[in-house]
């Protein structure tokens, strides 16, 4: 018998009218949640940039940190965790960027990244790359490299690989 191949789309579910109407928020929890489809998405990624010679991995919260933790840990890189403004605890960088509807704070450790330390940059989602954007300024202002942008998915009409030209950008899943 053969064992039927992994669809990785077919393992994230899909909720309408998430988080307000009119939205079709892709779920990756179902995903997560299949050792083997998590695998699968980890290796693949993994395998993308393993001949890249990583320093670091930067994840955003809370979904990139998942992917981000596994992939630094698969490349033998560290990983860097950027959050939202107040909550990491020692002097932070900070860049602030433009939301639909208002801005929001990103804020890096300002030691995370050495000068010349090539990046990763993982999350979970491209939507209109907005919030990745800022994360380019974050290792910029470090003086770090960013060898790669890596997304378990992106959501092609919101274009936002658009805000993103310049670094390579790779996406797992495509919609």
């Amino acid at each position: 018998m053969r064992k039927k191949k992994i669809e990785l789309k077919d393992c994230i579910r899909n909720i309408p009218d998430f988080p307000k109407p009119g939205i079709l928020f892709k779920d990756i929890t179902t995903l997560l949640k299949d050792k083997k489809a998590f695998k699968l998405a980890v290796d693949a990624l993994v395998t993308k940039y393993k001949n890249k010679d990583i320093d670091s991995v930067v994840a955003v919260e809370a979904r990139g940190f998942i992917l981000g933790g596994a992939i630094a840990e698969r490349l033998g890189a560290g990983f860097v965790p950027v959050r939202k403004k107040g909550k990491l605890p020692a002097k932070t960088n900070s860049v602030t960027y433009n939301l639909e509807y208002g801005t929001d704070t990103l804020e890096m450790h300002h030691d995370a990244i050495n000068p010349g330390d090539k990046v990763l940059i993982v999350d979970d989602l491209l939507a209109t790359g907005g919030t990745v954007e800022a994360v380019t300024k974050l290792i910029g202002q470090l003086q770090g490299k960013i060898a790669g942008i890596a997304f378990l998915i992106e959501l092609t009409d919101l274009k936002g690989a658009d805000k993103l030209k310049g670094y390579p950008v790779y996406s797992l899943i495509k919609y």
